[in-house]
């Protein structure tokens, strides 16, 4: 933190130097470097260190005072954080209104978010995670963070107030500060007992990663850290073998941080809550060997640079994720000379903001200059004050207007093409994950893009992957080809389905296929996004095509596409399924169709239905194509609490269906049909299932291309 203006306060170089280490990870993360794919946990150093600090403040004003001054400490926490905040929103906002209007209405919402500071809930209602990592990701997701700590910021005092006069009727003036580190730490359990009892593996992180209250944990280990270290009882009068206990304590620390921001991500199941408990720890060391004044630890991150970085640490983190999100085109792929020039740009208007807002506002330049102008003796000279009057009425204009509703947004039109890519395409997460909900260590690298290979064979099945009574279903396809999203990475993993004949190859295998390639990447769509380098479905098929597959497709697709087009992309549904049948030609293909459970935001019913729609229309057009009603078979029982994923029974179902659906597309071929010319799909009775939202079946409904 920067120096403090008032006497009294000790400041510790060092932790402003582990600030700019914890800013710089976040910064690498968003960037996608693959040696800080865990960069996203320098969010909870901050937290930890907040937590110590913030502590360490009021019980220093408690000691010497014996007061908490509370309006007094809010007071400044608002000159601190908010006209920063402010200039940011203002700036981004008028970007977003002159240059990408069709994210205007989603913008709206996440500034009055961000400008209270309840992001995180706001986020988590709106199911951001997936809009941050399907469509354009939100150039203010990273604000989830300042807004755990200032909730934190409001509630804590009040609570620290009642640990300090409960003590000192008891103990004495100082009280027993034991006894409230003691406390905190049950309050820090209860904390991470409620990440471990939310988070699921495999299920969406989201609500977890940047709940309030699951992330307690972080900021209330420092606070009681600060109990019983407080900074202004350290004295350099320590042993030759406690000064050599806080360098280990400080290096082990400083070991643990680096080795989970390597090693971790924020799909490690031993993250929620187990690796950021062992953060939490690890930053509580360092900070307490910094704190110190004998340590070298102190000292090296105390170095110069590091401290310059860590002054600047707030405005590096506001600006950062605005400027990667906002100058990153769609369809792009790492380059280091744009991600050099965007860590030059954050660091750059960071340190403009640091020098003409951040530190004027601490000292006092709001009052004064109101005390100017209610006198009349403000008085604005020099043609470089006058250019940054204007600049900043013109900023304040323009993004008042496009909050107001005065510019209103350019509709995205679904059934126009266009090769451009949305403008905020950019695939970078926020301080959050932004969460693969399906996700796991199987699914990801397991059966997906492993190439041909022969699947097991016969009738086998068992639980709800068991055959039904009957004539066996067999497809005249022999290879198959499956892309699919995060929706279908349950379908593969054994962590969803242990039983391998519940999995998706051996239900294909069971209707006939022989070869089956497995496409499945979370958070895909068809065309123009992509997300962390992962190729989007166009891609991938027209790279199996050139490498000369020939057969037949199942499309699990479309839920990301519906999504991205809600949130402005200007590629419309009907041209990315026109771009996807381009590829595959005459060869038989079967769309898998999109439902939810959600009534609001990008992943909305009303959205799926749209595409379902969509899919239909376009059927007409290509003989060898056919649509399978997933939503009108999907029962709401099926789904895990984000409305959009599947529990096991859920994906058990889901691939036993699917590959039922794929032989009645597609029937065992008769001697007069060759494999590529796909018999006429067979009517079958629709199942007696509780449909998973109102309206799941297509409204257009054509025999030959509908298959139930």
């Amino acid at each position: 933190m920067p120096k403090p203006i008032r006497a009294g306060q000790r400041y510790v170089p060092g932790l402003d130097g582990l600030r700019a280490l914890a800013v710089l990870a976040v910064i690498a993360y968003h960037l996608g470097l693959g040696w800080a794919q865990g960069g996203m946990l320098g969010v909870g150093v901050f937290f930890t260190l907040s937590g110590y600090l913030i502590t360490d403040l009021l019980l220093g004003q408690w000691d010497a005072t014996g007061k908490l001054r509370l309006g007094d400490f809010w007071l400044r926490r608002a000159r601190r954080l908010l006209p920063a905040l402010f200039v940011m929103l203002a700036v981004v906002t008028a970007w977003i209104t002159l240059l990408d209007r069709p994210s205007l209405p989603a913008l709206r919402g996440a500034v009055a978010a961000a400008a209270v500071y309840v992001s995180n809930w706001w986020l988590i209602a709106q199911h951001s995670s997936y809009f941050a990592r399907f469509g354009p990701p939100s150039p203010l997701g990273h604000l989830w963070s300042l807004a755990v700590e200032e909730q934190f910021y409001l509630a804590w005092p009040w609570l620290l107030l009642l640990g300090v006069r409960w003590t000192r009727r008891r103990r004495g003036h100082h009280g027993d500060r034991a006894w409230l580190a003691a406390l905190t730490m049950l309050l820090a359990a209860a904390s991470a007992a409620a990440m471990a009892l939310l988070y699921h593996p495999g299920y969406d992180p989201t609500r977890v990663y940047e709940g309030t209250d699951t992330r307690a944990f972080g900021l209330l280990i420092g606070a009681a850290l600060a109990f019983v270290w407080p900074s202004s009882r350290l004295r350099g009068d320590v042993s030759a073998g406690g000064r050599w206990f806080l360098e280990g304590t400080g290096i082990a620390g400083l070991t643990v941080i680096g080795l989970l921001i390597w090693r971790t991500s924020q799909y490690s199941p031993f993250i929620y809550p187990d690796g950021m408990i062992l953060l939490s720890v690890a930053t509580a060391a360092v900070v307490a060997a910094v704190a110190s004044p004998v340590t070298r630890v102190g000292r090296v991150l105390g170095w110069r640079p590091l401290r310059w970085v860590g002054v600047r640490s707030y405005g590096i983190y506001l600006w950062h994720f605005p400027i990667i999100v906002l100058t990153t085109p769609a369809e792009s792929h790492g380059s280091i000379a744009r991600g050099a020039a965007q860590v030059a740009a954050s660091i750059g208007v960071a340190a403009l903001s640091w020098r003409f807002v951040e530190e004027p506002v601490r000292h006092g330049a709001i009052g004064r200059w109101w005390r100017q102008l209610t006198s009349g003796g403000l008085r604005v000279t020099g043609s470089r004050a006058w250019a940054a009057m204007g600049g900043a009425t013109a900023v304040t204009v323009v993004a008042g207007m496009g909050l107001a509703g005065a510019v209103q947004p350019a509709p995205a039109d679904s059934t126009t093409s266009s090769s451009a890519g949305s403008p905020s395409g950019a695939r970078a997460l926020s301080g959050a994950p932004a969460s693969r909900p399906a996700a796991s260590p199987h699914a990801s690298g397991g059966e997906r893009g492993t190439g041909s290979g022969a699947v097991p064979g016969g009738e086998r099945g068992t639980g709800s992957g068991a055959v039904p009574s009957g004539p066996p279903l067999r497809s005249s396809c022999r290879a198959v080809v499956h892309i699919g999203d995060s929706t279908s990475e349950g379908m593969i993993s054994p962590d969803y389905l242990p039983d391998p004949a519940q999995r998706l190859a051996a239900q294909y295998a069971r209707v006939g296929v022989t070869t089956f390639h497995a496409e499945i990447s979370g958070a895909r769509s068809i065309y123009p996004e992509t997300y962390r380098g992962q190729p989007n479905g166009y891609t991938v098929a027209r790279q199996l095509v050139r490498d000369g597959y020939h057969g037949c497709w199942v499309l699990a697709l479309g839920t990301n596409d519906a999504a991205d087009v809600y949130v402005g992309s200007n590629v419309g549904m009907a041209a990315r399924i026109r771009r996807m049948m381009s590829v595959i030609g005459n060869q038989p293909v079967l769309w898998v169709n999109a439902v939810s459970l959600l009534t609001s935001g990008p992943y909305a019913e009303s959205n799926m239905q749209q595409w379902n729609d969509a899919l239909l229309r376009a059927c007409a057009r290509y003989p060898d194509m056919r649509v399978y009603n997933w939503a009108a078979a999907a029962s709401r029982g099926w789904f895990i609490s984000d409305g959009i994923h599947y529990t096991s029974a859920g994906n058990a179902e889901r691939a036993r269906l699917i590959a039922n659906a794929l032989a009645t597309a597609f029937p065992q071929a008769s001697p007069s049909r060759s494999q590529a010319s796909p018999s006429r799909p067979q009517a079958s009775p629709s199942r007696q299932r509780q449909p998973a939202a109102a309206g799941g079946r297509p409204r257009h409904r054509d025999p030959r291309c509908l298959v139930s």
